[in-house]
């Protein structure tokens, strides 16, 4: 199975959750189903996810397509990272 892994840093969680929520459909599009989403404890602006991810291509065309920089700049994504995983 693979795992996509994600950190954000945003401006404010509401805004950025309410963007997030809305795109579950573009999600499972691109093969990605959220297993779990979490704030840190020091920083709740500070988010963590994971989406299992049935389609590692499109998973990777859906997360460095244009739109999705001009998406989560708006969701106010400050910094993140990405990173794909295959489970042991």
């Amino acid at each position: 199975m693979v795992l996509m892994f994600c950190r954000n840093r945003v401006a404010d969680y509401g805004r950025w959750k309410a963007i997030f929520d809305s795109h579950a459909t573009a999600h499972r599009q691109a093969g990605l189903r959220l297993v779990h989403l979490g704030r840190s404890l020091e920083d709740p602006n500070h988010v963590f996810f994971t989406f299992e991810v049935a389609d590692l291509e499109k998973a990777r065309a859906f997360v460095t397509a244009p739109d999705s920089q001009a998406i989560g700049e708006a969701a106010g994504v400050l910094d993140g990272e990405i990173h794909f995983v295959r489970t042991a």
